[in-house]
């Protein structure tokens, strides 16, 4: 354990697993909740919001910072995913000295063995980001297990961007019978109505700035959505794309928000999502909306 001091504040930082337990063990009460918010780090408001409802649902709340190598498809986005492990404990200390943060090394969480465990997510993993990233819900899967095994959470908070690994989280804690009230929390946007992510920090300003074209053709595709159908919709958003020489589009879905099977027909009592992945100078950006 290390107590990192901060404008005379103290926060609780652990980079074992077996000190965190032992930590978590020592102010555990009978009737009190562990609030869990785990992250890769390079936090921005997004996360706080997060973390601060956590905050206010809970006696206690623990962050994780750890970019987990096995759900990374890319060796290059691996290498150059931010790391600012001191920057980002200024926040968090700033937002409440009362968190607890476990900051593991790859050695910590994987015994020296960093591979992912084989999930049946009941098809969840196939879609969207399954299928653009081979093997990348194994290794989510892997990591939020481990951790909810470590920190043994009351409620774990995840945002809404992305909603497939929300789904697909909730579906593991299901079949493993884990006691762990998953939350999803809407997303979090800049002024600009981009969706906050730890990558938007390697866009340049003018990519950051154009970037708002995301949530606008989404919002468009919402309105259309709703005297159109998912083809046309669809159609509609390949070609705004295709006027657009700085973005391209990897893949526009709009499926069923409980199984996340692509939808051809829209069916009355059904809630629909679109989805959406863009590349910007081979940066990739996700963003989702609730169609109904």
């Amino acid at each position: 354990m290390f107590a990192f001091n901060f404008n005379n504040t103290t926060m609780h930082i652990f980079y074992g697993k077996a000190a965190l337990r032992d930590y978590l063990k020592s102010i555990k009460t009978s009737n009190s909740t562990i609030g869990f918010v785990p992250t890769m780090g390079a936090l921005h408001q997004g996360h706080l919001a997060l973390m601060q409802k956590s905050l206010l649902e809970n006696e206690n709340t623990v962050v994780s910072i750890f970019v987990n190598p096995t759900q990374f498809n890319n060796p290059e986005d691996l290498a150059k995913y931010p790391r600012t492990l001191e920057e980002d404990v200024k926040k968090l200390t700033a937002l409440s000295p009362k968190i607890i943060l476990y900051a593991p090394t790859v050695d910590d969480i994987y015994d020296g063995q960093p591979v992912s465990q084989s999930f049946d997510f009941d098809g969840l993993e196939n879609q969207m980001e399954g299928e653009f990233r081979p093997g990348h819900f194994n290794g989510v899967g892997t990591i939020v297990k481990r951790l909810f095994e470590i920190v043994e959470p009351t409620n774990a908070y995840f945002g809404e961007k992305d909603f497939q690994q929300l789904q697909i989280v909730k579906k593991m804690v299901a079949k493993a019978n884990l006691k762990v009230n998953v939350i999803g929390c809407p997303i979090y946007r800049e002024s600009n109505h981009l969706a906050m992510s730890s990558r938007n920090e390697r866009l340049s300003t003018h990519e950051r700035e154009e970037a708002a074209i995301i949530y606008k053709i989404l919002t468009t595709a919402k309105e259309k959505f709703q005297t159109e159908s998912p083809e046309s919709v669809t159609e509609w958003v390949k070609k705004a794309f295709e006027n657009n020489s700085l973005f391209s589009l990897e893949y526009f879905v709009i499926a069923d928000e409980e199984t996340l099977l692509p939808s051809v027909l829209k069916e009355p009592n059904k809630k629909y999502r679109a989805f959406i992945a863009v590349f910007v100078n081979n940066i990739r950006l996700i963003d989702t909306i609730s169609l109904n």
